[in-house]
């Protein structure tokens, strides 16, 4: 592959674009991993670890590369890429963090290294397939992703929950991949070219879709069963319900995530705090992403829940200043989940909630069905009247 070509630039957006999507929770770990630290040394933390890990991951990408040449074990990797791919659309479970004490800089630097070793054998599988073969592509495509993710990693995070095709695009890169790893493998290259042409173009858009069809379809039977409940819980909560009908619908919820969108919903409450009934019970609840699962094993308990709390405060610190200088009280909360939209309505359920007052982000209808929207799963998964505002 000749530097600079077509082909050379279509591969090295693929190398950026799939360890961008798999690295985000490798980011979070090195700032969690170094939060107790003096911020001296958590810089020297920062850097040596991130070094450390740079430099073992394109070495073992390397020899991923090497590997990848003989025969048969470009098929087991694209199977492998394959599962990696639709794992990335399913609910991720929630990191209790019940793992190794980070109190000292060795310590760090330490939990830095072995959480990217763990963590990074998708992006490594994914980067080795996707440079075909390519040791300058491999260290350029490194060179200029693992910074953007390390230093940028809190926005891409967000970025990504806010955008669910970012996602959905990431998962099906994968599987594009995958389907050009396997018509590569030297076991049925030379047959491909030969007698299956159609091949090169066919299997990575059948695996691309089907990455997304069947990832789609496990999310989804992952969510409906979340969803269900016994018949006897059902009827006790619609009992409660109806007792409570009169108090519930004081009780407003606003779900806030520090954009400007949510902020809007919070102008609009006191513009209409006269239009409710009082006493009015305002709850403002704060969603943060589940962490990777594999996190808990690097990261003591105390630093998740302290990462999460820092996080939920910055995200909420507008909303109730703003309250604050209304004179207006209200109830804070933060919840830890995958899919913000299941959260927020779990919420509700969980509290009583009569009515949830949000914003929407003022995307078009179609821009809504492409990326996604929050507002739209609330209104999906909720029980209680939902206020929407621009």
């Amino acid at each position: 592959m000749e530097f600079g070509s077509p082909a050379f630039w279509v591969a090295l957006l693929q190398i950026i674009g799939a360890d961008i999507v798999l690295s985000g929770d490798n980011a979070v770990v090195i700032a969690l991993a170094t939060r107790s630290l003096p911020q001296q040394q958590q810089r020297v933390a920062i850097f040596w670890g991130t070094f450390a890990a740079v430099a073992m991951r394109v070495t073992l990408t390397v020899v991923a590369v090497a590997l990848l040449k003989l025969p048969a074990l470009k098929l087991v990797g694209a199977l492998m890429l394959l599962w990696i791919a639709v794992q990335l659309l399913l609910p991720e479970e929630e990191s209790s963090g019940e793992g190794m004490v980070t109190g000292s800089l060795g310590a760090a630097i330490r939990t830095i290294l072995l959480a990217d070793l763990v963590m990074s054998v998708d992006n490594i599988i994914a980067i080795a397939a996707a440079a075909k073969g390519s040791i300058l592509l491999l260290v350029i495509g490194l060179a200029v992703s693992i910074p953007l993710v390390i230093f940028t990693s809190t926005i891409l995070l967000k970025v990504m929950e806010r955008y669910p095709v970012i996602i959905t695009a990431g998962a099906a890169l994968l599987g594009w991949v995958a389907g050009e790893m396997a018509v590569h493998d030297p076991l049925v290259a030379d047959w491909v070219k030969s007698d299956a042409h159609w091949l090169l173009t066919a299997a990575p858009v059948g695996c691309a879709v089907v990455v997304v069809a069947v990832g789609k379809f496990l999310a989804f039977r992952a969510e409906a069963g979340e969803e269900k409940r016994p018949l006897a819980e059902v009827a006790e909560a619609e009992a409660a319900a109806g007792a409570a009908k009169e108090t519930s619908m004081h009780k407003l919820l606003l779900p806030i995530d520090g954009s400007a969108a949510s902020l809007r919903a919070v102008e609009r409450l006191l513009e209409l705090r006269a239009w409710y009934r009082e006493p009015l019970e305002i709850h403002l609840l704060n969603v943060q992403r589940s962490l990777h699962k594999d996190v808990g094993q690097f990261v003591a308990a105390e630093d998740v829940r302290g990462f999460f709390r820092d996080e939920s405060e910055k995200e909420l610190a507008e909303a109730r200043a703003r309250l604050d200088r209304a004179g207006v009280p209200y109830r804070h909360h933060a919840v830890v989940g995958d899919l913000a939209a299941e959260a927020i309505a779990h919420f509700a359920r969980e509290h009583g909630i009569g009515q949830i007052l949000m914003c929407t982000h003022g995307r078009s209808a179609v821009a809504d069905l492409l990326l996604g929207s929050v507002a739209k799963g609330v209104l999906q998964h909720s029980d209680v009247p939902v206020i929407l505002v621009r």
